[in-house]
């Protein structure tokens, strides 16, 4: 019974001094039985925060890595290895050091939904609540963006910089079209439309606001309005709802689901937990340099 896993849960995340932390798009009942939910970046900060010397992660590997960055002292377990990011997957270090070859002292912004090992080549990180910020904190005129070509065209908006692209993108936020907003829009004409900004352009420059995850939940509670369509991955439909039972969230597509965000099952959790099974630990060599990137991308939002 799902009941009983959770207590079960409950009673080895005490015995091991252990916390759980749950992405906005993780299934409900992962979500239910967080001690923390969020985006990658709010969840990787307050693990760090906290006393805990476990952290269980579920979320995706590039997460994972992100929490074992910014504390390397604590356990960090991603209860399925194979859970991964399509988008994060789109850039390697490879692929960057060549890149950034053909654009020499241009710095390199790189979304925190990539690997520890981008991280470490880059310049500073950024999310995409703070992606303009980060840009226009730099000196320099131009900047290379990686790996989501549509945060990236979404920032040159916010900016007199020259942005550079790399092709990468969330293939889930990728699909969504203006056409299918306005579908929506004409089904709902009273709705708000909140759109993330790894959404098209087009379909960013159709929406009420564009915000992150964590940036949804604040925007609907905030606002006086009572429906929203919905511009994400379907599991943000549960945290939505949760913070704000008294109102209406419609997803635009059930098309959005990222199926790496769906492989962790309590049972999974549980597994991990008395096994300590699915250690994630970045190496200190790409770990320091990782951790610069980081650390910068977070003073110029304390800034």
């Amino acid at each position: 019974m799902p009941d009983d896993i959770q207590t079960r849960i409950r009673r080895l995340l005490r015995a091991k001094d252990a916390i759980l932390l749950a992405h906005n798009y993780q299934p409900p009942e992962i979500q239910d039985a967080a001690d923390f939910c969020g985006d990658s970046l709010e969840l990787s900060i307050k693990a760090a925060e906290t006393d805990a010397a476990v952290l269980v992660f579920c979320g995706v590997h590039f997460m994972a890595e992100t929490a074992s960055i910014l504390s390397p002292q604590k356990t960090v377990l991603l209860p399925r290895a194979d859970a991964g990011c399509p988008m994060a997957d789109m850039v390697t270090p490879e692929a960057l050091e060549a890149r950034m070859a053909g654009l020499p002292g241009v710095p390199v912004v790189t979304y925190v939904n990539s690997s520890a090992a981008v991280k470490a080549l880059s310049t500073i990180c950024c999310t995409s609540a703070n992606a303009a910020a980060v840009v226009n904190s730099l000196e320099a005129d131009e900047v290379l963006m990686v790996p989501d070509r549509n945060l990236a065209r979404n920032t040159a908006a916010q900016t007199d910089k020259k942005v550079h692209l790399w092709d990468g993108c969330c293939p889930f936020h990728d699909i969504l079209t203006p056409a299918m907003v306005a579908d929506a829009r004409a089904a709902h004409p009273d709705a708000l439309f909140l759109a993330h900004p790894e959404c098209l352009p087009e379909v960013v420059a159709m929406a009420d606001a564009a915000v992150s995850t964590s940036g949804m939940i604040r925007f609907a509670r905030e606002s006086a309005h009572k429906s929203f369509l919905v511009g994400t991955e379907v599991g943000m439909h549960h945290p939505l709802q949760k913070a704000c039972p008294d109102k209406e969230f419609i997803m635009v597509s059930k098309r959005m689901r990222c199926e790496d965000m769906k492989k962790i099952a309590l049972t999974d959790v549980l597994n991990s937990l008395e096994t300590m099974a699915g250690e994630v630990k970045v190496p200190e060599a790409i770990r320091v340099p990782a951790l610069k990137t980081v650390e910068r991308m977070i003073a110029v939002t304390a800034g």
